[in-house]
């Protein structure tokens, strides 16, 4: 019996588990000591781990190796060297992640978005930032901070010149955040329509919005659905898993 894979070449079979928006800041220890339990309990009875963005609250390069991000990395290498498989999406925070991360921690670096299969279903997985058409300030912003050069020439200063640059675009995105509609920073139906049909995809995955929920609805005579997931906060985070009892969320601790 042939048996499918997905765009990794990861097995189609046994338990997936998907998290994102853990945002870990050396301000954040309750979410950090959440996320090495995690690490170290629940994550390691699953066949593989995405990470759908905003790991870190700040990446400013593969080459900040403080004591903060080693333990983070050496907590995602044991569990790859365990068995889970991992695989990342970058975030609107940690965008910079690169190979040497990939390298150091055995997690394997996606696009944004990403198909693959989820029990024999096709399922997009997006950070989900790509959704918030509305804000054209901050897809604007996007396609700057993500141009090749823009990022060369960030990453070839000083580490404390990086991180200087990244604490002042912290406290101007949340001005930013402050003065904007909470509609205009959720996802766009018609823009979620076009990627699930572009990509021919029946489920789609992100989070980003912080708003957890499961939304379903039809697209083109089909149903279809857009799961969100769940920002980590106050020490307590939510995993959303699929396994043969099919999908259910889970609260971690």
């Amino acid at each position: 019996m042939i048996r499918q894979t997905n765009d990794e070449g990861l097995a189609d079979g046994g338990e997936s588990l998907f998290i994102s928006d853990l945002h870990l800041g050396v301000d954040r220890p309750e979410i950090l000591a959440c996320f090495l339990r995690f690490l170290e309990g629940r994550a390691r009875a699953a066949q593989r781990l995405y990470i759908l963005g905003d790991l870190f609250d700040v990446w400013i390069g593969d080459d900040d190796l403080n004591p903060f991000n080693q333990r983070v990395i050496q907590a995602l290498r044991d569990l790859t060297l365990s068995g889970t498989a991992c695989a990342l999406l970058r975030g609107n925070r940690d965008f910079l992640l690169g190979r040497r991360f990939a390298r150091l921690t055995g997690c394997v670096l996606l696009s944004d978005p990403h198909r693959v299969l989820i029990g024999g279903e096709s399922t997009l997985l997006m950070h989900g930032d790509l959704l918030c058409t509305q804000d054209l300030d901050y897809q604007r912003l996007r396609r700057r901070l993500r141009n090749p050069v823009v990022q060369w020439l960030f990453l070839h200063r000083p580490l404390a010149k990086r991180q200087a640059t990244a604490d002042a675009y912290r406290q101007l995105s949340a001005s930013a955040i402050a003065e904007k509609p909470l509609t205009i920073m959720d996802v766009e139906q018609k823009t979620v329509e076009r990627y699930l049909r572009r990509h021919r995809a029946q489920r789609l995955i992100h989070g980003h919005t912080h708003r957890p929920e499961d939304h379903v609805f039809s697209l083109e005579g089909r149903p279809v659905e857009r799961l969100v997931l769940a920002e980590w906060r106050d020490g307590v985070g939510e995993v959303l898993s699929h396994s043969a009892h099919g999908w259910q969320r889970e609260v971690v601790r």
